[in-house]
């Protein structure tokens, strides 16, 4: 492992280690980057000998000695390699550029740029064209249209967390203006406020039957994504499907993925348009929108990277409190594992997701939610209904003693018992003499016979 223009290591952190100076130059670099502690300069591991204390450490110094906030732009967490422990300072690209350190303002001795590998003073002309082209709309700089608002639900859900916000919470959290009034995040954050987040339900594939008009808002933007998550968790189903290898049970989306993609719409949308995400169900798919589209600079292949630009650093901050947000930069990543790249789509003003519903089509294997029973799209015809008899029954029974190969053939005939001896031999990229081996093999055991005398389709046997 070597040091690159977005990654730098130090060996410890004490007095002469400027985490400052690191965390800056990252903040004004467009990608971010990370920091390692307990990796020297050739990257051997030598670990971190307190990383409780260190973490800290850090935390403080970066809250306490950088400006602007850096709050929601970085994350400090402990990982191991080689058996030993390091610190991972993982650090966004932000916003209000140029960030520096406070003891010396903006000046070529506070501001640092990453040039390749290393942090470096960043000229004055640059410091001078960043800050005339800072973000005047950050939602802490704009007035709340309301000042006489409440945040008990705020207080609630950090006291559920063991977090307790003292009287000063509302400057901690960013939630006032430079002049000291209640700021947007306040508002979009307040127990009663005018922006209302929409999920909504048709009955086919398109948006013309509606069926189900939800609105969660009007509340503290957390209960709003809470509500959201929760009615998802209820529409997304468990369902059977039944295979020669038994039962299956499937989720209609990933569960892990739907979370993130949810919260994901939520901390990123720009709120400056005034227009909230919204969440659409669709027999065969679920959509969901945020607003805003990408940061300038920051392309496609970035945001697959999970390189992280926080558009709302002061709602990221208090979400990753209360535990909704987790490692910053994580959430993409954790949907590319369940959904490819495709699933993305950008355009100009906004994000949106296109997630499948997971087995749907089903041929004529047999989709049942635990629930209510078979579902829309399942075939219930006389092969669904044996198959479904058959594998809780003698089938179930059997089919442990099955060879992989005789379990594949099963479960293809299953789907399509009209299948010919050449046509599953070019499925499986077999002989047809192995194909014969193997159903005679599944005939002795009772478990298929051809019905040459009518139809000449497959019969999946079932005893009584």
């Amino acid at each position: 492992m070597s040091e690159t223009n977005r990654i730098e290591y130090k060996q410890e952190l004490n007095n002469d280690v400027d985490i400052e100076k690191e965390v800056i130059a990252f903040l004004n670099y467009h990608e971010g980057g990370i920091i390692y502690i307990g990796i020297d300069k050739q990257g051997n591991t030598v670990g971190v000998a307190d990383v409780d204390g260190d973490m800290l450490k850090i935390k403080d110094r970066i809250k306490n000695n950088i400006s602007p906030s850096a709050m929601g732009l970085f994350d400090v967490v402990a990982e191991t390699k080689d058996g030993k422990n390091l610190i991972k300072i993982i650090v966004a690209g932000g916003s209000e550029k140029p960030y520096f350190k406070k003891k010396y303002g903006m000046t070529e001795k506070g501001c640092f740029i990453r040039i390749g590998t290393a942090s470096e003073p960043m000229p004055q002309a640059m410091i001078e064209t960043l800050f005339a082209s800072r973000t005047r709309n950050s939602l802490h700089r704009i007035k709340s249209v309301r000042q006489n608002l409440s945040f008990e639900q705020l207080k609630i859900y950090y006291d559920e967390k063991e977090l307790t916000l003292n009287e000063r919470f509302k400057e901690s959290l960013e939630m006032l203006t430079e002049n000291g009034d209640l700021n947007y995040v306040s508002y979009l954050l307040a127990d009663e406020n005018g922006t209302s987040i929409k999920l909504a339900k048709y009955a086919g594939t398109d948006r013309v039957d509606l069926v189900e008009n939800n609105e969660y808002g009007y509340c503290s933007l957390i209960k709003a994504t809470k509500s959201i998550l929760d009615k998802l968790e209820i529409e997304n189903k468990t369902v059977s499907k039944i295979t020669a290898k038994g039962r299956e049970d499937t989720r209609l989306w990933n569960p892990i993925a739907i979370r993130e993609a949810v919260v994901n719409a939520i901390v990123h949308n720009d709120y400056t348009l005034e227009v909230p995400p919204k969440f659409e169900i669709f027999t065969d798919r679920l959509e969901i929108t945020s607003y805003g589209g990408l940061f300038d600079g920051m392309t496609q292949a970035d945001f697959f990277e999970g390189l992280s630009y926080p558009r709302n650093k002061e709602i990221i901050r208090i979400f990753k409190d209360l535990g909704m947000v987790e490692q910053l930069g994580s959430g993409v990543p954790r949907i590319l594992r369940a959904y490819p790249k495709e699933c993305f789509h950008f355009g100009d003003s906004f994000l949106r997701i296109t997630i499948p519903i997971t087995n749907v089509e089903t041929n004529n294997n047999e989709l049942i939610d635990k629930e209510d029973g078979p579902i829309a799209g399942s075939n219930n015809d006389e092969i669904g209904g044996q198959v479904g008899g058959q594998v809780g029954g003698q089938v179930g029974g059997q089919v442990e003693s099955l060879t992989d190969r005789q379990r594949d053939i099963l479960e293809i005939i299953i789907a399509n018992p009209k299948i010919s001896r050449k046509q599953l031999a070019e499925e499986l990229k077999i002989n047809k003499s192995a194909v014969q081996k193997h159903i005679d093999n599944l005939k002795k055991k009772n478990i298929i016979e051809r019905d040459s005398a009518t139809t000449g389709q497959w019969i999946i046997k079932v005893q009584k």
